[in-house]
């Protein structure tokens, strides 16, 4: 617990003083490393509740907080253009298009207006910053009812 207490301490003082990141907080992603779409599949028609289930081969995943070589968490990226992806090197940022899992967790249940919707997923370490490479899942699309 003093572990998690302390990283996130660390990760907010970083935070507020805008500290530019350095390498060495970038953790290597092993060869072969993916993050995937279990459901929904892409080009999928969904209405209501939208089940998001995460696939992860070659890692491990392990909450935020929790420095374990070849682990990270999940964050979906929701509706961002390639043009709009956040820096690769710093702490992904928290809002209505990036959502976080840092508690570990593999699946959520989101909602989505009516209309087209990219799903993305992309793993990050226990600081919330992308590994080198980033473990990124291909974008799909979903059509919302």
């Amino acid at each position: 617990m003093k572990k998690i207490a302390s990283a996130c301490a660390f990760f907010s003082l970083l935070i507020a003083s805008q500290i530019s990141f350095s390498s060495e907080l970038i953790s290597k992603a092993p060869a072969g490393a993916s993050v995937y779409f279990i459901e929904p599949a892409d080009g999928q028609t969904v209405s209501g509740d939208i089940t998001v289930r995460f696939g992860l081969s070659g890692m491990g995943v392990a909450p935020a907080g929790i420095d374990v070589d070849n682990t990270g968490h999940h964050h979906l990226l929701i509706d961002l253009a390639d043009d709009q992806l956040p820096d690769m090197t710093q702490p992904l940022p928290s809002d209505d298009n990036v959502k976080h899992f840092g508690k570990g967790q593999t699946e959520t249940t989101i909602q989505l207006e009516p209309g087209e919707h990219t799903l993305q997923l992309l793993l990050g370490n226990h600081l919330h910053i992308p590994h080198d490479p980033p473990v990124m899942s291909d974008k799909i699309t979903v059509i919302v009812n």
